[in-house]
């Protein structure tokens, strides 16, 4: 076409052909509102309460419904636009991340909405009536041909009308008035499920919404349209998922097209009894109309592509233009094609004299080849007319009346005929008669690399997406759309940093900082905030002629980033090597570099290369030639953002005595910047004073800096090769005393400077400006600049307060929850008596649970006879009281008078649930103890002694008779003159508890306990003595006295007097053989006989616990550290205790003996142990033949640890140092993960969730007896814990969902809870049961008798947890662990 025939409309021939086509798949206009399925509470739909995260209750369906390969019977409605099978997390692990989400889910329009305020409303129902079944049923034989008889039971409808999306409105500001409105629409026969998404014309006002955590960024997510199993069981893939939108543009094309015919209606296949990989998108077409077909046979449409692409209502006018008009070029079709596409399919145009209806396609369903005959429809025949040589077309079909497309409760609604195909998930095509190129009426289509007719199609599981991003390319012939493998932002974005967004481009994915952050997109800092950085600085130096050695010595540093300057300290390098590295400053200018002031146009290290490059160096001093080479190496951002550097200094510097000073002038120096490096080199001099004495020296330096950039965004033109770094202060101290290694830089980077008179600098690009701390310098004209105070401060940007939220009412705390302020920011807490919903902000009411026990409906005895006991919801148990028998529901009296409870001389009287005991004539007392009248003046040892005298005579009495003195006082020691059991009593006659000895044994010695026994002189303290005596009692300062601790053992560390001559001994006092030490360096002694009794200050990723009861648990590279005040957790003092950067800590316990936690690691495949006490350093004790340890369980008693691996499939155990290492299981074993002991019986326990056959096992500690406890009713048993005082063996399982606990055997197995999320590990304590869980990636508490959740705490960095342990203050050992402890952890 050589140009636009119609006025004021686009030239057909300039829209690319593969974009146009799918365009003229429906002649007919959008869907109307009122074409909706019908709904509204005289529907009998109910309505969800408003809210911003609202999850309504759950709908229990008359029949299943199938989606995937499952059957459901429940289903739940979220305000967000979504439907599941189970309930919500919350709204942060799903709304603001792409398909898929890690849960089922079908979304008909996934995104932040908030229904609070009568911003609409959400109705669902379940429903059975004719007219909605016959509409759901027309549509999808329309979509579906093969599907004819598809003839539904029930559907099950979910509308979301006139709703808005979440947003933060201003004081005195109106919400938006962008409402949106649409429908799911779910139908099943019983055996396949289909699903309906309708959006009306107008209905999409908003297309997307802003993250919460990132609201004040201008950046806007597309909502997500598809469906997702949910994550796999197994906990090693994803389930399949379809996605339909992914952009913008793609959600706006959600009522503008369809795959149905009718734009805004779609329709999916979703799940069946028989196979189905993943979700079906409908194909155009079928008999919904008899009118004529307005869809020209001959080119290809793939709904999610043209989702993509860019429909305004300008081009979509183009319906109107006489298509006789339109000119197709012969090249036209390979320009159109060489756009945009993930799909790869093949076509190839042979000559044949079959007719075009005949031609071979698949559908979708069956994946069978059938032919255009056998589809249901009209004959497309006369109506449209072939391509020619050119491709041009004949005239067009007439169009379809609009008044037949509206559908009817009594009528099915008329539709035009339609046909496409849809890709199989993973880009495998299912091709359609339309799928095809221009076609000479005699051709035959011919799908290459597809099997024939009556052959099966490969499928794939995984993921549905068709983007816009890979090149399509074609011939005259032969057409190919090509799908490169790339990464995309879909399954990656989880690799950038939360404060940056993902971007996809034509080859892959990039990361970019949002706005007022800085970096490369996978780490990002907050602009003109201070940022801090640890590391450590390992050296072989050659000082002069003195080798110096020192390893991971601390390097600290502090970046003021709104000026640049750069303070970095170095702890505890050995004064020759420290006072020689003075002149070294490019040590600290790294952070200079890395975060200096960026002028206009520049960019600092951090911007470009983030948190992970390698820094080299090689220093060159003259006039010596002196080399030294130092390698900095990033490793990323810890959780607090603090960066963490690795330094290696390796070489040979000049010494330079002690006293003197070095002094480096400002200066100047060019980087050079490639792809993914930037060098530079540069002469440096610096002088050495001392007193009078100055002298200058210089040195030459070549600086290389490598990094990862990301390859597949565009590359800025405008950024420059070279940019220069100019320091304006430097400052390098050693100080003797505090042995700290310092240096100060202050840098600004930006273009080259010429020779030139300078020009004013604007004061925020030099550090000069006078904005508060808190507040962001904003550059203006010249050295003109205004400064704004940052989010949650205010003032006039030279002086900023924090903002009290609280006061002013800025904040989202919800009706009976207290807002605390912040810097910066505020915190909600919920009152006593309330509890925190789902949404984080609102507090909800406690309210009590049913209790049988009160209203009256339990089935126990009577109140007089037993009492009755609730354990939550409406379960209970009887007991029955003192005095009766019986199994609580029936109880029957206890006669007490058969057991001889009354004293000798008594009477008993036996009673309902009681008895008394009344003393015989001729004597007194209260019947259990009966004293004659007339022994008033004997003692009670001779009272008691006369009595049991006279009971003696009687046939077959074994009474003790007591023993007296001569002044008849008990003797201390007494012993039975039947059974020969000895004990001891105290003045009264009573007995002392525990000193009962058997017969035939010693017995108990009775009385004041003898006097101690002063403890002999150890050889340390004798060999002390005669030194001191030697000495003449007070030594030199240079004689060696030997140093012993409280208990008389030899200290690891022995000095000579007063000096720095020190060395290690062992516990006889030998000198260990290469510990003795130069002076200034103090060795590192282990003790051989106990801990030292000073200790080195703690690393700086290590936060020793405070005393008390908590809870340790794992989460990736970090040990968090969680308190309890009884058994409520205290969420506001959790922490971290340990960070080990490149960890994946899975397995975890503690050994209450040394204080020590232990634990697993599967990403380096370890096992290791670190003490509780100050200054405590990792300790890695098992390093071979592991793949993927995980469970872990530690025996204090017999100091050994026990632990599973997944992948070697074994279980083994070592003592507590790693020795004795061995395999107690190697057989029988496919996936054992958790593991628990029990030290009091030598019981050994493990799970195996081996999906054919899970089961939970149990052996002897060392091995024997091994045998099967529980393999039934169980699916994923992730967690298990041994509670010593109920001597229960319980176990988390996140297949059935059930926290259930059996006996030691085996037996007496219930259910504790039966509705957890996703436990992973889990441990008890007193009454309560703590497990991890992934769904709400957080630690779950559970009452252990009531079965109901009390309480969660929910890290603010969100990740997976794993093992979780309980740490006591004290440690129980022996038989009393499981006796008396119990009433302590009680109490």
């Amino acid at each position: 076409m050589e140009g636009d025939r119609v006025a004021g409309r686009p030239a057909l021939s300039s829209l690319p052909v593969l974009l146009l086509l799918p365009l003229l798949l429906s002649r007919a206009a959008a869907l109307h509102p009122d074409e909706l399925f019908p709904h509204g509470e005289s529907w009998g739909d109910q309505l969800l309460q408003e809210g911003d995260d609202e999850s309504s209750a759950v709908v229990k369906l008359a029949n299943p419904l199938h989606f995937y390969e499952a059957r459901f019977s429940n289903l739940y409605v979220g305000t967000n636009g979504i439907i599941s099978t189970q309930d919500f997390p919350r709204e942060t692990q799903y709304v603001d991340y792409d398909f898929p989400t890690d849960f089922p889910a079908i979304a008909p329009f996934l995104a932040d909405i908030d229904t609070s305020h009568g911003r609409g409303r959400v109705l669902y129902r379940e429903d059975t009536s004719p007219a909605v079944l016959g509409l759901a049923a027309r549509y999808v034989r329309a979509g579906f041909p093969r599907s004819a008889r598809f003839t539904p039971t029930h559907a099950f409808l979910a509308t979301w009308e006139q709703v808005g999306a979440y947003e933060e409105v201003k004081r005195g500001a109106l919400p938006s008035g962008e409402l949106n409105t649409f429908q799911a629409v779910l139908a099943s026969d019983g055996s396949d499920s289909y699903a309906l998404f309708l959006y009306p014309a107008n209905g999409l006002q908003f297309l997307g919404t802003r993250p919460k955590e990132s609201y004040n960024v201008q950046l806007q997510l597309p909502a997500r349209v598809g469906f997702c199993r949910g994550e796999a069981d197994d906990l090693k893939s994803e389930g399949p998922y379809f996605s339909l939108t992914s952009t913008e543009q793609s959600v706006k094309n959600l009522y503008q097209l369809s795959n149905l015919g009718i734009p805004g209606v779609w329709a999916f296949h979703i799940g069946s009894t028989s196979l189905l990989d993943n979700v079906r998108p409908a194909a155009v077409g079928g008999d919904l109309s008899a009118a004529h077909s307005s869809v020209p046979l001959g080119r290809s449409f793939s709904h999610a592509t043209a989702l993509e692409s860019d429909y305004n209502e300008d081009n979509l006018d183009y319906y109107d233009v006489n298509e006789e008009e339109a000119e197709y070029l012969p090249g036209e079709p390979e320009e159109a094609l060489n756009g945009h596409s993930s799909i790869d399919v093949s076509f190839q145009s042979k000559v044949d004299t079959k007719p075009l209806e005949e031609s071979a396609t698949l559908d979708p369903h069956t994946k069978e080849g059938t032919s255009l005959g056998e589809v249901e429809g009209p004959d497309l025949k006369g109506q449209v007319e072939p391509w020619d040589e050119r491709g041009t077309r004949s005239p067009a079909p007439p169009e379809v009346d609009r008044d037949t497309l509206a559908p009817s409760w009594e009528t099915p609604p008329p539709y035009p005929e339609n046909r496409s195909i849809q890709p199989y998930p993973d880009g495998g095509p299912v091709p359609s008669e339309m799928d095809v190129p221009p076609a000479h009426p005699e051709e035959e289509i011919v799908l290459r690399n597809y099997p024939a007719s009556g052959h099966t199609t490969p499928l794939s599981q995984g993921t549905y997406e068709v983007g816009l991003e890979d090149n399509i390319g074609s011939n005259t012939e032969v057409f190919t759309y090509n799908a490169a493998n790339k990464e995309t932002c879909e399954h990656n974005h989880r690799q950038c940093s939360r404060h940056a967004f993902c971007t996809d481009y034509a080859t892959g994915f990039c990361c970019h900082c949002q706005s007022k952050f800085y970096g490369n997109g996978k780490h990002c800092l907050p602009e003109g905030a201070p940022h801090r950085v640890n590391g450590k600085v390992s050296g072989h130096l050659r000082v002069g002629h003195t080798p110096v050695h020192f390893t991971d010595v601390d390097l600290h540093a502090y970046v003021v980033g709104n000026d640049g300057r750069a303070y970095t300290a170095i702890s505890h390098i050995p004064q020759p090597a420290a006072q020689a590295l003075l002149p070294l400053t490019p040590i600290g200018g790294l952070f200079g570099w890395l975060f200096a002031l960026e002028k206009p146009g520049s960019e600092n290290g951090f911007s470009l290369a983030g948190a992970a490059f390698t820094h080299d160096m090689e220093v060159t001093f003259y006039p010596g030639e002196e080399r030294v080479h130092i390698t900095q190496t990033a490793e990323g951002l810890d959780p607090e953002n603090y960066l963490s550097i690795k330094t290696d200094i390796q070489g040979q510097v000049p010494y330079i005595p002690a006293n003197f000073t070095a002094h480096m002038s400002p200066y100047k120096e060019l980087y050079h910047y490639s792809d993914s490096t930037v060098t530079s080199t540069s002469s440096r001099d610096y002088s050495l004073t001392f007193d009078a004495i100055n002298q200058t020296w210089s040195y030459r330096i070549h600086q290389n800096i490598t990094y990862q950039v990301c390859r597949h965004a565009p590359r800025r033109p405008a950024f420059p090769n070279t940019q220069q770094l100019s320091v304006d202060r430097v400052f390098a101290l050693y100080n003797d005393e505090e042995r700290v290694l310092r240096f100060a830089v202050t840098n600004q980077i930006g273009p080259v400077e010429e020779d030139s008179d300078p020009t004013p600098v604007n004061p925020c690009y030099d550090g000069s400006h006078m904005c508060d701390t808190t507040a962001r310098c904003h550059p203006g004209t010249g050295v003109d600049y205004t400064c704004e105070c940052a989010s949650g401060y205010q003032g006039d940007g030279r002086n900023c307060v924090d903002e009290n939220e609280c006061a002013t009412g800025f904040h989202r705390c919800g009706p009976n929850s207290v807002c605390i302020n912040l810097p910066g920011t505020y915190r909600c807490e919920c009152r006593s008596g309330y509890e925190f919903a789902d949404d984080r902000h609102t507090c909800i009411l406690i309210t009590p649970p049913p209790n049988p026990c009160e209203d009256g409906s339990h089935t126990c005895a009577p109140a007089g006879q037993a009492r009755c006991v609730h354990h939550g919801g409406s379960t209970f148990s009887c007991a029955c009281l003192p005095g009766y028998a019986g199994d609580g529901h029936q109880c029957a009296d206890i006669d007490e008078c058969s057991e001889n409870r009354c004293h000798p001389a008594a009477t008993c009287y036996n009673t309902p649930g009681s008895f008394s005991c009344r003393c015989q004539p001729g004597y007194y007392g209260d019947g259990f103890q009966c004293i004659p009248d007339s022994t008033s003046s004997l003692t009670p040892c001779e009272q008691q002694q006369r009595h049991a005298q006279a009971q003696y005579a009687h046939p077959g009495a074994r009474f003790h008779i007591p023993q007296c003195d001569e002044q008849g006082n008990f003797l201390p020691l007494q012993c039975h003159g039947s059974t020969g059991f000895c004990w001891c009593i105290d003045p009264d006659g009573h007995e002392v508890p525990g000193t009962q000895t058997p017969p035939g044994s010693t017995p108990p010695h009775c009385g004041p306990p003898p006097e101690p026994t002063q403890r002999p002189p150890t050889i340390c303290e004798r060999w002390r003595e005669n030194l001191l005596e030697h000495y003449g009692g007070t030594p030199r300062d240079d004689q060696y006295v030997p140093q012993c601790d409280d208990l008389g053992h030899f200290t690891p560390l022995q000095c000579h007097g007063k000096s720095d001559f020190c060395w290690c001994v062992d516990k006889d006092g030998r000198e260990v053989q290469g510990t003795r030490s130069q002076p200034g360096t103090t060795p590192a002694c282990i003790p051989t006989v106990a801990p030292p009794m000073v200790r080195p200050t703690p690393r700086p990723d290590v936060t020793p616990p405070s005393v008390g009861t908590f809870l340790l648990y794992t989460q990736g590279q970090q040990i968090g550290y969680l308190p309890l005040n009884g058994t409520r957790l205290q969420k506001d003092a959790a922490k971290t205790l340990l960070s080990l950067h490149g960890s994946i800590i899975v397995g975890i316990d503690y050994d209450c003996r040394e204080r020590m936690v232990y634990w697993t690691d599967v990403a380096g495949r370890t096992i290791s142990r670190a003490s509780l006490e100050l200054g405590a350093e990792p300790e890695t004790i098992v390093n071979s033949g592991l793949i993927s340890p995980e469970g872990l369980a530690i025996d204090h008693i017999r100091r050994t640890m026990y632990w599973t691996d997944s992948v070697m499939d074994k279980i083994e155990s070592a003592l507590l140092d790693g020795s004795g290492r061995r395999v107690l299981f190697h057989t029988d074993l496919v996936n054992p993960r958790a593991i628990a002991v029990d030290p009091i019986r030598g019981n050994l326990y493990w799970t195996d969730w081996n999906r054919e056959a899970p089961k939970i096992e149990t052996s002897s500690l060392d091995g024997e007896n091994r045998r099967i406890l529980i393999n039934t009713d169980i699916g994923l048993p992730n967690g298990l814990t041994f509670d010593p005082f109920s001597k229960l063996l319980c176990w988390a399982d996140a297949g059935t969902k059930k926290l259930e606990c059996t006996l030691p055997d085996g037996t007496g197995r219930r259910v504790i809870h039966n509705n957890l999320k996703y436990p992973f590990s889990i441990i008890s304590y007193a009454d309560h049961f703590y497990h991890t869980d992934w769904r709400r990636d957080g630690v779950v508490s559970v009452n252990k008798h009531s079965g109901q959740f009390t309480d969660e705490y929910l890290p603010e960095q969100r990740s997976h947890l794993y093992g979780i342990t309980a740490v006591y203050p004290y440690c129980p050992t022996g038989k009393k662990y499981a006796l008396g402890c119990a009433f302590k952890l009680a109490g």
